[in-house]
């Protein structure tokens, strides 16, 4: 299996290390690709797009031609993950909580609405110890999210 991870901004790294790690579980071959060209994505099982800045991520997909072949392979059945900006990089319409219309470049293949920053910008967010019952004290990170 062939998974690619968009490697255009954001937590490229982290969601690598998560694929190899599910696949070691599961005990299947997984080969990990970062995409940053359009042809970075021939042969592709699956796709992960990591969060990270939506507006950043696609205004450089658009920038290195990835925007209409991601569509269309997504709408054409790629089975593909969106976190957090990912997500909103996918959704049909987004918004910004002050803003309102971003105008950002976006692949509209998720029929979602996304409001951007809808919990603070990123000034608001913040790291805290927090005591979950069961396990102890946990060192918790708040961030700005979409909703």
């Amino acid at each position: 299996m062939k998974v690619g991870v968009l490697a255009l901004q954001g937590d490229v790294e982290e969601h690598e290390y998560a694929i190899r790690r599910a696949a070691d579980e599961l005990k299947i071959n997984v080969d990990v690709v970062r995409v940053k060209k359009p042809e970075h994505l021939n042969g592709l099982n699956a796709l992960v797009i990591p969060g990270g800045e939506s507006t950043t991520i696609g205004s450089l997909a658009s920038r290195n031609g990835l925007l209409d072949r991601l569509r269309d392979l997504i709408i054409n059945g790629l089975p593909t993950l969106g976190t957090c900006a990912g997500a909103i990089f996918m959704a049909r319409e987004v918004r910004d909580s002050v803003v309102g219309e971003t105008g950002q470049p976006i692949l509209g293949v998720m029929d979602i609405a996304v409001v951007r920053n809808a919990f603070g910008r990123q000034r608001d967010s913040f790291e805290v110890d927090v005591t979950i019952e069961g396990i102890g004290a946990v060192r918790a990170v708040f961030i700005r999210a979409p909703a």
